[in-house]
């Protein structure tokens, strides 16, 4: 069974101050752990990725981070549409889509596209994301007669966040930073999810450490309110 893995990356802006770096540079360096990571996660059984690359609590930060994150996005996925195709990644991007610049929107639509028929890995990048307001957009779309199954509502929330196909749900979720929070990210997906928090920074986040998370994980029972026997069987 392939693990759907949850990445929290926290830790750039942090990690460049400290190194006496800007901010920006922090989060570029952030991006290339990306690269390292999407490519461990077959190896070390992950069939499913999503990685919270920008929160809706986001915009709130300085209109020129955040214009300098929305470029970084875009050369991301221009960059890396190739390789995805090559390695067989399918990647989507879930998230509101309205407030992000047309540029961008057209590199998502076009990458979503072209590693359309990726079965090595499904890697979702969150952009513009909340799961609150995930929730309640999928709320608003139930009728007054409408009793949902919770198969069905997580269908209906891949719907409002333009993830396609739902996702399975999140077995274990990572932050890097040092922060013990959950912000916003995955709150339906995560109900079950094995947490781990690291104070390693992302930028010194690697495979090495993704792959003693994931051991870590396995090493883990997981009873989903049962008795230990009853959860095995």
């Amino acid at each position: 069974m392939s693990l759907h893995v949850g990445i929290i990356m926290d830790g750039n802006g942090r990690w460049a101050t400290r190194q006496g770096l800007s901010r920006a540079e922090g989060h570029r360096r952030g991006a290339a752990v990306v690269r390292r990571i999407v490519e461990a996660a077959p190896g070390l059984g992950v069939g499913t990725l999503t990685l919270f690359a920008f929160s809706s609590d986001n915009w709130k930060r300085p209109g020129r981070e955040v214009s300098w994150l929305m470029r970084l996005f875009r050369d991301y996925l221009r960059d890396e549409a190739a390789r995805c195709v090559e390695t067989g990644v399918r990647l989507t991007v879930i998230g509101r889509r309205d407030r992000l610049g047309p540029t961008l929107r057209s590199a998502i639509e076009r990458t979503e596209a072209l590693t359309a028929g990726g079965a090595t890995l499904h890697l979702r990048i969150a952009i513009d994301y909340s799961a609150r307001d995930a929730i309640l957009r999928a709320a608003q779309c139930l009728t007054a007669d409408t009793v949902p199954s919770r198969e069905s509502f997580s269908r209906l929330l891949a719907i409002v966040d333009h993830g396609g196909s739902h996702a399975p749900p999140v077995d274990l979720l990572i932050r890097t930073g040092g922060e013990r929070r959950l912000s916003d990210f995955l709150l339906w997906e995560c109900a079950y999810a094995e947490l781990c928090f690291l104070p390693v920074m992302w930028p010194d986040f690697g495979p090495e450490l993704f792959g003693q998370a994931v051991s870590d994980y396995h090493g883990r029972e997981r009873r989903y309110g049962a008795l230990p026997d009853a959860a095995a069987s």
